[in-house]
């Protein structure tokens, strides 16, 4: 094939495709002919890179095809808006969706610790297990106390910890036990504590100190742990969906509720560096973790539940998704 006779046949074709592709706004006929340029200019593509290889035409053509399907295709939008809409629409909706299952998990979370603190707070026994005398009174009277530092080194330790904590129940989600552990350990532990403080007469140092960033934390905690076992319910009652469509949406679900408890805790542990081991009035720091925690719930419940009656799930769109195969239930 004479590649000079080949381009001198096509050029008309291939700069009124150009001329296209260069235009801010086309007409219902101009965009019908940009689709039909591009074909034939795909189909001159292929020709010319099997019958004349002329590293310059194919250059030129391939060139002006990935500007032409840009056109059809069309922009996508910002990034910013992606992320306006997930923090906005996609994140509350993918908690709200969960809200029940993180209350559940909450109440029953605070009855372990309440029951643990007051059996180690009455019973002797379950007080020497704590430690010895000395260890209880240094720890009451110093350490926990001293374990408050402020400071932005103090708030980034305290956020990687609980941020691992978190994530263990949701990445441990599927096995169902994996989350009950983690929630029944923070439980029990806090409880303890709580009793032992009790136990010496400085329960309301325990409270004023665990309250202001505890709001928030646990809750975080409690959210994470519910985000988890509701992967694995959706294992076990995948409803009208098969298991793998089921455990596919929660998962990616599941990622949203992550990503939304990691900025909860970086939020939970800014209070912890800064406000609770503070000078600030006692009273101030419980009312900051109070509004944390308000803003929480009212992120969840406000922006959540709008999403969720405009039948948004937390999910990827359907376009990116895909669609569900529905089963009989």
């Amino acid at each position: 094939m004479d590649i000079d006779a080949f381009t001198a046949v096509h050029a008309k074709e291939w700069d009124r495709l150009a001329e296209l592709t260069r235009r801010r706004r086309l007409d219902g006929a101009e965009a019908d002919e940009l689709v039909r340029l591009y074909q034939a200019v795909a189909t001159h593509l292929s020709t010319a890179r099997s019958a004349a290889p002329d590293p310059a035409v194919v250059t030129r053509l391939s060139e002006l095809l990935v500007r032409a399907r840009a056109k059809i295709a069309g922009s996508h939008e910002p990034a910013w808006r992606g992320v306006v809409r997930f923090a906005m629409v996609t994140a509350p909706a993918a908690l709200y969706r969960i809200r029940w299952w993180a209350h559940a998990v909450t109440a029953a979370a605070l009855v372990v610790a309440v029951i643990t603190g007051v059996n180690v707070a009455t019973d002797p026994e379950a007080l020497r297990a704590m430690g010895t005398p000395s260890f209880q009174e240094q720890y009451v009277e110093q350490a926990f106390a001293e374990y408050y530092d402020p400071g932005a080194g103090f708030a980034g330790v305290v956020w990687t910890n609980n941020f691992w904590i978190a994530w263990q129940c949701i990445g441990g989600g599927i096995t169902g036990f994996f989350p009950l552990y983690v929630l029944w350990q923070n439980a029990v532990t806090v409880g303890s504590i709580g009793g032992m403080m009790a136990a010496h007469g400085e329960l309301d140092t325990f409270l004023t100190l665990i309250a202001p960033h505890g709001l928030l934390e646990l809750t975080a905690i409690f959210v994470a742990g519910a985000a988890g076992l509701r992967f694995f319910w959706s294992w076990i009652d995948p409803g009208p969906l098969r298991r793998s469509t089921s455990l596919a949406r929660e998962g990616r679900a599941l990622i949203t509720v992550a990503i939304s408890l990691t900025v909860a805790l970086g939020v939970s542990g800014l209070v912890e560096g800064f406000v609770t081991g503070s000078s600030m009035f006692w009273w101030l720091k419980i009312v900051i973790g109070a509004i944390a925690l308000a803003a929480f719930w009212a992120y969840v419940y406000v922006l959540g539940g709008r999403a969720v009656r405009d039948g948004e799930t937390g999910d990827l769109s359907a376009d990116e998704a895909g669609a569900y195969a529905v089963t009989a239930g």
